[in-house]
């Protein structure tokens, strides 16, 4: 019997994000008073000289570039190694952890830079994850 994967619990400050996922969208937080996209969500501006208050839900494109990664070869039991966690680098701006989908994990098949899009992974009828592949 295989364990079950861990998931995610919304908190009150990441429910429209999860929500978002559910309905296909990826949604960040952008600040309204400098303008920029981040990322995860909180209820203030993380940009240094801004800490504004004056934040919104956006849905973004869902694209970005392969920013960093690590293939895992040894997982929990629950977990199907080798995976890849990856640091993807939006177009609107924020970097965000995923898991990038890809059929042969070695670092020769994934160059920095990449671009990549986003892969909504349905869970559950509660969750849905942001999950991401080679363009």
């Amino acid at each position: 019997m295989n364990p079950q994967k861990p998931l995610p619990v919304a908190t009150p400050e990441t429910q429209e994000y999860w929500a978002g996922l559910r309905r296909g969208e990826l949604r960040v937080q952008r600040c309204r008073t400098c303008n920029r996209h981040y990322f995860y969500p909180r209820p203030f501006c993380p940009h240094p000289g801004c800490h504004s208050r004056d934040v919104e839900w956006t849905t973004v494109s869902g694209r970005g570039k392969l920013h960093s990664y690590v293939i895992a070869h040894r997982a929990h039991p629950a977990f199907a190694a080798p995976y890849v966690i990856a640091v993807v680098a939006l177009d609107e701006g924020p970097k965000m952890m995923t898991n990038l989908l890809i059929d042969d994990p070695r670092p020769e098949t994934l160059p920095s830079g990449a671009p990549v899009e986003i892969v909504y992974e349905t869970v559950d009828e509660a969750v849905t994850l942001p999950k991401f592949r080679l363009v």
